[in-house]
């Protein structure tokens, strides 16, 4: 897979890894194109995107704030005629690298759905698979009705946040920050 990482818009980029970020979070929570548009032109969001054979099979939007360490898979998603075949874990992988590549980027971190469902179950443990760790605390924003929990993957040994509380915080800010003047 041919793994490839954008920190700025471009209509032909987005229109490869749209349709894949639509069918996985259309009517799920996905953030609006203004929203996400709006992230690029603050500089707080990267695309990236595995190719295969030239067409676009997987895509992640990951997110950082200016002076903090962290990263924040906002989301990530397989075409669904390619899933089931290793490419999420290996999209995982390639942000892994590419983020530690950065040599500024100390842990990653996503959200999950808390509720104990066979589906939330699943994506846990995909994420466990790749490492990540569950915090405990379960955070409840007050604009969704499902309440979450933060998983975590210190890139450099010992810099781990203490809580899930504090993840969400920075998850948190991520969020207001992208929706800020869009």
């Amino acid at each position: 897979m041919e793994f490839r990482t954008y920190d700025y818009w471009d209509d032909k980029i987005w229109a490869e890894a749209g349709p894949i970020y639509e069918k996985a979070f259309a009517g799920k929570g996905a953030k609006p194109e203004k929203v996400i548009r709006n992230m690029f032109k603050k500089q707080i969001c990267f695309l990236q995107i595995g190719f295969i054979d030239e067409k676009a099979v997987a895509m992640a939007l990951t997110g950082k704030l200016p002076g903090n360490h962290g990263l924040v898979i906002d989301y990530m998603a397989v075409r669904e005629d390619w899933q089931h075949l290793g490419i999420g874990r290996e999209m995982v992988d390639r942000i892994k690298d590419w983020a530690i590549s950065k040599n500024e980027i100390e842990r990653m971190m996503i959200e999950v759905e808390a509720e104990s469902t066979a589906e939330n179950l699943s994506r846990i443990h995909f994420w466990e698979n790749c490492g990540f760790s569950l915090s405990d605390y379960v955070h409840h924003y007050i604009w969704v009705p499902e309440p979450y929990k933060a998983m975590y993957l210190d890139l450099v040994p010992g810099t781990f946040l203490q809580s899930g509380k504090e993840l969400f915080q920075y998850i948190g800010q991520f969020h207001k920050f992208s929706f800020q003047g869009a």
